[in-house]
C-alpha cells in the first residue's frame, strides 16, 4: 500500500526529470557550449559521444546495484554527484586546457548519470505493477523530455541572453561565451543537488527483497548476461532496440550545429538565444503533449497494435530537417513548426520504446539488470551514430546528410510490423 508521500506522482515526474537532465546536457547542450568556445565540430561530436559510453556499458555494474539494500540511496547519491560534477565543469572552463579537463569531468557525470538510470528504472519497475507502469509511462516520458526542454530551451536561451548582455558591455565573443556557460553549468549543478535533497524524502525506499540468493558480482553478471541472451526472440528485440533510435542518433548532435551554422555553410544561422527560444516555446508544449498523449494512446490500444504508428510518429519528423537543409527557411513560424513536429514525434514515440523494453525485454528474474542491458544497447546505437555523425556531416554536407538519415530509418518501419511479442499465441 503506497503512502501519500511516495505516491508515483510525487516522485515519477521529478525523478525522471533528474534522469534526463545530465543526459541531455552532455549530449546536446555541451555541443553548443563547446561550439561557442571555439572547438571544431568533428571534435565536439566525437568526444561528446565517447563520454556517453557509460550509458552503453551500465549493464556491467547493474548486478552490483541489485546487491545493494536500497535503490533510493543510489538515486539520491548520483543526483548529488552529477550536480557536483557540473559545478566542477563550471570552474574548469577557465583553465587553459579546458576542453580535455571538461571532457574528463563530464565522463564522471556520465558514469553517475548511467548508474542513476539503472537504480531509478529498477525502482520504477519494482514499485509499480505493469498496469501502473503503463499508466505513469506518459508522465515518465513527459518529464524526461521536459528536462530536454529545460536544457536545450531555457538553459540555452539564458546562455544566449547572457552572451548578448556581455558583448553589449564590451566583452569579446569568447569572453562572453565563457561567462555565460560558467553560469549555466553552475545552474545545472544547483538544480540537480536540490532534486537529490528532495528525493531523499519523496522516493520509495526500493529495498532489496529479503531471501534473495547471494552471489558474487562476477557470478551475478554471468547469470544476468546468460539469462538475457536465452530470452525468446532476443536477437529480434536487440535489432529492434538498435534500429528504433538510429535516425535520432545521427541527428541529435548535428541538429544544434546545423541550426547555429551560418547560412553560407548550409545552416540556418540561428543564435543560442533563438535556438533556446524555439525549443523552449514551440517545442515545450509539443514535447509534453506528445509524451502524455502517448501514455493514454498505448493504454487504450495496447503496445502491440500501437507500435507501428509509434515508429512512424518518432522517425518521420526527421524529414523536417532534410527540408530545412535544402530550403534554409528564415521564417520563425516555419522553423518553429518544424521543431513542434519533431518534438511531438520524439515525445510520443520514445514512450513506445521505453515500454517495449520494460514489458517485452526486461521481465524475468533479473528485471532491473535486463532493462539496464536493453537500454545500454539502445544507447550504444545512439552513441555510435552520434560519434560518426560529425564526420559524416562534414563529408556530405547538411543536405545529403539528412537524406542519408532518412534512408537509415527504413529498416525500423519494416521490423515494427513483424517483431513478435512475448504473449503472442503463435509464439508460446
Amino acid at each position: 500500500m503506497k503512502t501519500e508521500t511516495n505516491h508515483p506522482l510525487r516522485w515519477v515526474p521529478s525523478a525522471y526529470f533528474a534522469m534526463g537532465l545530465p543526459f541531455v546536457i552532455l549530449n546536446m547542450v555541451c555541443v553548443l557550449m563547446f561550439k561557442g568556445l571555439g572547438i571544431a565540430d568533428s571534435q565536439i561530436a566525437l568526444w561528446t559521444s565517447i563520454i556517453m559510453f557509460p550509458w552503453t556499458l551500465k549493464f556491467l555494474w547493474s548486478p552490483l546495484l541489485e546487491l545493494l539494500p536500497s535503490k533510493r540511496m543510489i538515486v539520491v547519491a548520483t543526483q548529488i554527484i552529477s550536480g557536483a560534477g557540473f559545478a566542477c565543469v563550471a570552474l574548469a572552463l577557465h583553465l587553459p586546457s579546458f576542453f580535455a579537463v571538461c571532457i574528463a569531468l563530464l565522463a564522471v557525470v556520465a558514469f553517475s548519470g548511467a548508474t542513476h538510470d539503472i537504480a531509478l528504472d529498477g525502482l520504477y519497475m519494482a514499485e509499480l505493477s505493469e498496469q501502473d507502469q503503463a499508466k505513469y509511462i506518459g508522465w515518465q516520458g513527459a518529464f524526461y523530455n521536459i528536462a530536454k526542454l529545460v536544457a536545450t530551451g531555457l538553459l540555452v536561451y539564458l546562455a544566449g541572453v547572457l552572451i548578448d548582455a556581455r558583448e553589449a558591455a564590451g566583452a569579446t565573443s569568447g569572453e562572453a561565451a565563457l561567462h555565460a556557460w560558467t553560469i549555466i553549468m553552475g545552474a545545472a549543478a544547483v538544480l540537480l543537488v536540490v532534486l537529490g535533497l528532495y528525493h531523499r524524502f519523496s522516493l520509495p525506499a526500493g529495498l532489496k527483497a529479503e531471501g534473495t540468493e547471494k552471489k558474487s558480482a562476477g557470478e551475478e553478471l554471468k547469470a544476468v548476461i546468460g539469462d538475457f541472451f536465452r530470452k525468446k526472440h532476443i536477437w529480434l528485440y536487440i535489432a529492434f532496440i538498435i534500429l528504433y533510435r538510429l535516425g535520432e542518433g545521427f541527428v541529435m548532435k548535428i541538429v544544434p550545429l546545423f541550426l547555429k551554422a551560418d547560412v553560407a555553410s548550409g545552416g540556418l544561422g540561428l543564435s543560442e538565444q533563438q535556438i533556446g527560444l524555439y525549443y523552449g516555446t514551440f517545442g515545450a508544449a509539443a514535447f509534453v503533449l506528445g509524451s502524455l498523449l502517448a501514455g493514454y494512446y498505448i493504454s487504450h490500444r495496447g503496445l502491440k497494435k500501437a507500435l507501428f504508428s509509434l515508429v512512424c510518429i518518432f522517425n518521420l519528423p526527421f524529414l523536417v530537417y532534410a527540408w530545412f537543409a535544402w530550403a534554409q527557411p528564415s521564417s520563425a513560424l516555419l522553423i518553429g513548426s518544424g521543431i513542434v513536429l519533431e518534438y511531438f514525434g520524439y515525445g510520443f514515440g520514445f514512450v513506445g520504446l521505453t515500454l517495449f523494453m520494460m514489458q517485452q525485454v526486461a521481465p524475468g528474474k533479473h528485471q532491473m539488470a535486463h532493462y539496464a542491458f536493453a537500454s545500454a544497447i539502445m544507447n550504444l546505437s545512439v552513441m555510435v551514430t552520434g560519434a560518426v555523425s560529425g564526420f559524416l556531416s562534414d563529408a556530405l554536407g547538411y543536405k545529403l546528410f539528412f537524406i542519408v538519415v532518412m534512408l537509415a530509418t527504413v529498416p525500423i518501419f519494416i521490423l515494427s510490423r513483424v517483431v513478435p511479442f512475448r504473449d503472442d499465441k503463435t509464439n508460446t
